[in-house]
């Protein structure tokens, strides 16, 4: 994020200070340009397609196209077969009409933006572009230990070839520019947001819950009815009371636990994971009590319920509270600066897509619907073309995700 940022610091440079005023459209005209931007359809010899400002976009750019749906990254043709398999063809259109429509207005938008920031820049920041690109492409490789064949195949895996890569590395790279010009003179964030955006993320985000660790001897009245069948309770505490003698005398409390504690931890002292408090179950519950009044070290017993007679040594406890403000300050930095960038993609995509002719849009995404449709019984079969050559692709449908791969705009600053 770092170098991106110092990237993104002198492409600004570069731009405000090496382009000509004749090449530069003023903020007026740019925002006349922004609200003029027309999308419609032609018929292509596939059927529909859209044009977003002069580019072509089919239905199979849409459909199969990894996005993220469901919390992983998949071709929507693949999502959406199943639901197909089992509805009629207008039950299936009104279930997911609106899911492909976000998803259309998300391509269309990151389309759109590419568009305009490129038209602001011109032609001249094209070499700095594939200058950044090529880089990203090297530091994916050397993500996987230089091994080329790796990387290749994680790419396939991500829905991507080493060309669609880097164009989406270029595009990230300018829309991130553009959105950052767009902030209102890149103000400072003040402590007071700082504080603020802090109180209101620590529940959800930054909370540190309550844990306790202990070791148990866990004496079972019933396991003794065989010794002693009208008085085992009785011979548990007998037991139980030995047991906490011989410990404050100095025995080992891990030995002791291993040769006659009943519990499941005894082959290991008697050691229990750290554990929540509110989640330990009845008759274990008594043990949090018990364990908010013992130092750490201290012993606690006889603890006595129903079914049990506890000895417990207290290893640790952490009381509930949040992670520090100097802690997290720059986490919930990042946050404001990332809600920032939101509010004004926001405001961008809403102008981009105010000219949008609806109608048009739903009868596009209709047809990809119905495209869907035709083939949801049918293995897909996607083609890539590979950056080291051109290597025709086909991967069957197997309805498993695809993870990674984004929709044209960083991740950090897609609309959702």
């Amino acid at each position: 994020m770092i170098k991106v940022c110092f990237f993104l610091s002198v492409l600004m440079l570069l731009l405000t200070g090496g382009c000509g005023s004749g090449n530069n459209p003023s903020g007026a005209e740019l925002e006349r340009r922004t609200l003029t931007r027309k999308i419609r359809h032609v018929e292509a010899s596939g059927g529909l397609v859209l044009m977003v400002g002069g580019e072509t976009l089919t239905s199979d750019e849409v459909i199969e196209s990894p996005v993220e749906l469901g919390e992983t990254f998949v071709l929507p043709i693949e999502y959406f077969k199943p639901i197909a398999q089992a509805s009629e063809l207008e039950q299936f259109k009104e279930r997911v009409r609106g899911q492909l429509r976000g998803i259309l207005t998300d391509k269309i938008s990151g389309m759109l933006l590419y568009q305009e920031a490129k038209r602001e820049v011109g032609e001249n920041i094209e070499v700095a572009l594939e200058k950044q690109a090529d880089k990203a492409m090297r530091e994916f490789v050397m993500a996987y230990g230089g091994d080329q064949i790796r990387a290749d195949e994680e790419l396939r895996q991500k829905g991507m070839d080493w060309k669609s890569f880097k164009e989406r590395q270029k595009k990230s790279i300018l829309i991130q520019w553009y959105i950052l010009k767009k902030l209102p003179n890149n103000r400072p964030v003040t402590h007071r947001e700082l504080m603020e955006s802090y109180n209101e993320m620590k529940e959800e985000i930054f909370a540190i819950p309550a844990v306790i660790q202990f070791r148990l001897i866990d004496i079972r009245p019933a396991r003794l009815k065989k010794w002693a069948p009208s008085k085992y309770r009785e011979l548990a505490k007998l037991l139980a009371n030995r047991l906490l003698t011989r410990i404050k005398s100095g025995e080992d409390f891990d030995k002791l636990a291993g040769q006659y504690s009943h519990g499941p931890m005894r082959g290991f002292g008697g050691l229990w994971k750290p554990v929540r408090p509110e989640s330990l179950a009845v008759h274990y519950d008594m043990l949090a009590a018990e364990a908010e009044k013992t130092e750490v070290g201290g012993i606690a017993g006889l603890i006595v319920t129903e079914e049990h007679v506890f000895i417990m040594k207290l290893e640790g406890k952490q009381s509930a509270g949040y992670e520090p403000f100097v802690k997290v300050q720059e986490q919930v930095r990042g946050k404001i600066v990332h809600d920032r960038r939101n509010e004004v993609l926001g405001k961008v995509n809403a102008e981009l897509l105010q000219q949008v002719e609806l109608s048009k849009m739903d009868e596009f995404v209709d047809f990809c619907l119905e495209k869907i449709y035709q083939v949801r019984d049918q293995p897909v079969t996607v083609k890539r073309d590979i950056y080291r050559g051109t290597e025709a692709q086909g991967r069957k449908d197997t309805g498993a995700s695809i993870p990674g791969a984004g929709m044209g705009m960083p991740r950090s600053i897609r609309r959702r």
